[in-house]
Formats: structure tokens, C-alpha cells, sequence
């Protein structure tokens, strides 16, 4: 393996996911629309790689980067969040709300790692609502040129 997925454990949600796929792809809508869209808010995410590294870019909009914990465990990556949907309670002092489309919610999703990413070598950076994680490649692992001696 040479590239990073998404790791997608046997649970019933995925399975269900991938029933409403199947039926979404013969008659054009989703039977299950609105829960799909309640279950849909993963972040997205972007994986790049170089000869060096890999880059994981995830959207994380309303999150703070003290919101965010990220494992390495072997092969795995792990991001998840810490914080609960925001809080719907109308105080006083928030006033009520009128009108409200943006939440954020908790999320976990998981990668594995391909056999030639550096488990040790993962950095993570959080600016302007976008969390860019680089996973080193093994120095073995890495290209490199053989210089010929002419004698």
C-alpha cells in the first residue's frame, strides 16, 4: 500500500451508507436524504504526497486547534474532536436564534498509514480553519540518486 485511506470499520452505519449508494445510483435520490445529511458532517479532506511526505489537509471551520486531538498508533491516524454541537440553548444574553445553519459537531475519522509513512515523524499545523498534518516518509523509503564514479 502506497497511499493513505480512509479507514472504514464494519459498523451499520457504513453499511447503510453504502445501501442508500446503491440505491441512490438506480433511481436518482437518496432514501435516506435527511438523515445522510446528519450523518454526512465529516470534514473534508485532502491527502497529497511528495517524495518526502504525505499532507492531510482537513476543513475545520468553528473548530480551535485545542478541539482537535490527533493519535498515531502504529499504522493509524486518528483525528477526532473533543467538542459537543454547539450549544443550542438560548440564553438571555445570546438572545434567540432566527435563523441558524452553521454547527459544528463531534467527529472522528481514521486513516490508515501506508507501510512506508514515519509514525515518529508526523507534525500538525492549525491556521485560518484548515488543519495540515505532514507524515514523513522513512528515509529508506524516500527516492534517492547513485552517483557514478568514473575511473
Amino acid at each position: 500500500m502506497k497511499t493513505i485511506t480512509l479507514h472504514r470499520p464494519n459498523t451499520i452505519q457504513n453499511a447503510l451508507s453504502d445501501f442508500d449508494r446503491y440505491f441512490e445510483s438506480f433511481f436518482g435520490d437518496s432514501i435516506f436524504t435527511p438523515a445522510s445529511r446528519a450523518f454526512n458532517r465529516m470534514p473534508a479532506v485532502d491527502v497529497r504526497e511528495t517524495e518526502q511526505a504525505y499532507t492531510l489537509e482537513m476543513e475545520l471551520p468553528g473548530y480551535d486547534e485545542k478541539d482537535i486531538e490527533i493519535h498515531v498508533d502504529g499504522n493509524s491516524l486518528s483525528i477526532a474532536s473533543k467538542q459537543e454541537e454547539t450549544k443550542s440553548a438560548n440564553d438571555a444574553e445570546q438572545g434567540t436564534w432566527l435563523i441558524r445553519e452553521r454547527r459544528t459537531q463531534a467527529f472522528s475519522r481514521s486513516f490508515k498509514l501506508p507501510e512506508n509513512a514515519d509514525p515518529q515523524g508526523v507534525s500538525a499545523e492549525f491556521k485560518t480553519g484548515v488543519l495540515c498534518l505532514q507524515i514523513k516518509k522513512r528515509p529508506e523509503a524516500q527516492k534517492r540518486s547513485i552517483q557514478i564514479n568514473v575511473k
